[in-house]
């Protein structure tokens, strides 16, 4: 509750901050402070399971230690991204307190998409993160990239939201008690009743849309490509794990006694996501258009969560959460820099920058699951979690093979780092600040203690 409440509380403060001070770096600034508060009001509330706010809820939300775990590691990880790309928010438009405000507004909205226990809440949880964003895409004016990249957008963004209200009012008139509560619309072991089984699969293409798993992913790639780079960083993990996050509470606590019977949807899915994410990011020139794609890749393996629903599944999006995203934030903020964004443009940084080429050689090697790594570990716990579920043992086979071919377009950057001559120069020297390389080593050393002791972050879901 108090992540809810203080997140929507500081959006607002933002937003006058964007009226009423003129200096485009004073906001960064403010959003720092906002963001230690909120981490640090929602320790407070992991710890002391106690709130700031005596707000009933009539049971609309659930508050438990796992959902709070999320939102700390969801929370720290916004904070690594200001740090690391906080100066570039400033160079997108003149409107920094708004966008900064648009994020805390995203960050409210994961708040709720973590926390919902009712149908409703989850419907206003996803639109309030997926209305701010359609603005942040868009944020870049001048861009005719990036007002295509929001029209597409907000168009199939709308579209899935039509699929997901249909799907709510299917589960509605078709579960026994009439209600919109989870927890009350948990079935049996019997047949799935017809109007039950349509409002499931809705809910599946609409979620699958807003996680990009294939085969309704066809908007990622454009509008991450769009998009204004630092936006795309944060779309592509905290937006993406969020959804995830609900996307599992939701199928575990309504629909996870009938796992049998929309199993092999998933299964499918999973595959596909696999597929199509990996095989076409083999193929991209630009970085962040493989990136966009890896993104839909690694969606295939947090699907693996949604696959399994047991408790090694929920250690491991929890790890993921964290893995994904600190990885994935980091090699953004590093592309930002960079001249060129095509893979060719990294030739040389060895030699230019050799601390930025090692930690984002970390971060490639997290993305791929190399040991050591918290991507290692994230990916164990998630092929762990399928084996242990006991049914179709090949997809973790695929999911293996997959992961292998993933290693072949991450390393293709580590070698232009290393291994080619810079024809140009590579990076623009100048952004590359001390404070900025700090927060790139203390990015690689979690990174490599959850590789290495993942319980530091697990412990937190058992608290």
């Amino acid at each position: 509750m108090n992540a809810i409440i203080f997140s929507a509380a500081w959006g607002i403060v933002m937003m006058f901050s964007g009226a009423f001070i003129k200096s485009k770096a004073t906001p960064k600034y403010l959003a720092l402070a906002g963001i230690v508060l909120l981490f640090v009001v929602n320790a407070l509330e992991l710890n002391s399971g106690r709130s700031f706010f005596t707000i009933d809820t009539h049971d609309m939300l659930l508050i438990n230690s796992y959902n709070l775990a999320f939102i700390a590691v969801v929370l720290a990880c916004t904070m690594i991204y200001f740090l690391l790309s906080g100066r570039d928010v400033e160079k997108v438009g003149s409107h920094v307190g708004e966008y900064f405000g648009l994020i805390f507004f995203v960050l409210c909205g994961v708040s709720l998409a973590a926390t919902f226990n009712t149908l409703l809440f989850l419907f206003i949880g996803i639109e309030i993160i997926s209305i701010p964003l359609y603005i942040l895409t868009g944020s870049d004016k001048r861009n005719l990239k990036s007002n295509e990249a929001a029209l597409k957008y907000f168009l199939m963004g709308a579209f899935s939201t039509g699929i997901m209200l249909m799907g709510i009012a299917f589960i509605y008139g078709g579960n026994s008690a009439g209600s919109f509560f989870i927890n009350n619309i948990q079935l049996g072991t019997g047949k799935l009743p017809v109007m039950i089984a349509v409002g499931l699969v809705m809910l599946i293409v609409s979620m699958s849309f807003k996680v990009s798993a294939a085969p309704f992913h066809f908007w990622t790639p454009d509008v991450y490509d769009g998009a204004p780079t630092v936006f795309t960083s944060f779309m592509s993990t905290i937006v993406k794990v969020a959804g995830f996050f609900a996307f599992a509470r939701l199928f575990e606590n309504a629909f996870g006694r009938m796992q049998s019977q929309w199993q092999t949807l998933i299964l499918v899915i999973t595959v596909a996501t696999l597929l199509i994410g990996n095989i076409t990011a083999v193929f991209q020139q630009s970085v962040k258009r493989m990136l966009a794609y890896s993104s839909i890749a690694q969606a295939g393996f947090m699907l693996l969560a949604l696959f399994a629903l047991n408790e090694k599944a929920r250690e491991g999006l929890l790890l993921y959460t964290a893995a994904y995203s600190l990885a994935t934030i980091g090699l953004f903020a590093i592309l930002i820099k960079m001249e060129d964004y095509t893979i060719d443009g990294f030739n040389g940084l060895s030699k230019k920058q050799p601390l930025l080429a090692f930690c984002a050689t970390i971060f490639l090697l997290s993305l791929t699951g190399i040991p050591l790594t918290a991507g290692f570990q994230s990916k164990f716990y998630m092929l762990m979690a399928a084996v242990q579920n006991g049914h179709h043992f090949w997809l973790v086979i695929v999911a293996v093979l997959f992961a292998a071919v993933s290693a072949y377009y991450y390393f293709r950057i580590i070698q232009a780092m290393y291994f080619k001559e810079a024809t140009q120069d590579v990076i623009q020297t100048s952004d590359i600040r001390m404070g900025f390389k700090l927060v790139l080593i203390i990015t690689v050393l979690l990174i490599l203690a959850l590789g290495i002791y993942p319980e530091l972050l697990l412990g937190w879901m058992y608290h």
